[in-house]
């Protein structure tokens, strides 16, 4: 039953994470999105297969030990922006501000009603499985690899010269994201200091030990 809570959150939390790049473009003058139908909470207009569905059952199916997936991206044209610059990097950054705002209030909540001495055990459970999806979710696209949100913050701070390399990582972003998840991450040990920084935000956020 926690697997399927688990796939359900993750699902909503990708959802809500895309969503919020389109109203960040929308706000800096990019009504693609808009326009696509891709500015609802409708899950079904933002499913991917294989990062919405597959991965993370692949994940939870091989106990690997963390959780992670995507939604078809929101789309939007840079080109529209009032201020490319800027505007890229808030339309990068709002899916990331997003998923930490909704770990930050479930985290306030979890704080609240422990306090307060109510809650059902499934309360605690949904509630820490969403601080820990949207802090997972957070942190993981902030690594500056394509196609993840980190690496479009990255770009815009590098001189357009490099234009032609950054356009071939972004063709290949996802045979690169699955290399570094499976065999980079692994082998490097990257995982365990995500899990450390995860950890440590969610017990500043909710106050337990994770």
């Amino acid at each position: 039953m926690q697997e399927i809570f688990t796939i359900i959150i993750l699902i909503m939390s990708v959802v809500i994470h895309e969503v919020s790049h389109g109203y960040a473009a929308l706000f800096f003058g990019d009504q693609t999105a808009k326009f696509e139908g891709r500015l609802t909470l409708n899950p079904i207009k933002h499913l991917d297969p294989i990062g919405s569905v597959l991965i993370p059952l692949l994940l939870i199916i091989s106990h690997a030990g963390f959780i992670f997936g995507w939604a078809r991206p929101v789309p939007y044209n840079p080109n529209n922006l009032r201020n490319k610059k800027n505007g890229t990097i808030a339309v990068a950054s709002a899916g990331i501000l997003a998923n930490l705002f909704i770990a930050l209030i479930f985290g306030i909540l979890i704080r609240i009603v422990s306090s307060l001495g109510i809650g059902s055990e499934a309360f605690f459970i949904v509630s820490e499985l969403i601080v820990l999806i949207n802090l997972l979710l957070a942190i993981f696209n902030l690594i500056p690899i394509p196609p993840l949100d980190g690496s479009k913050i990255l770009f815009s701070f590098i001189s357009y010269k490099y234009q032609n390399i950054i356009t071939i990582m972004e063709r290949y972003s996802i045979i690169i994201l699955v290399i570094f998840i499976f065999f980079i991450f692994p082998t490097f040990g990257i995982w365990s200091y995500i899990q450390k920084l995860i950890s440590l935000l969610f017990n500043l956020f909710t106050g337990t030990m994770l």
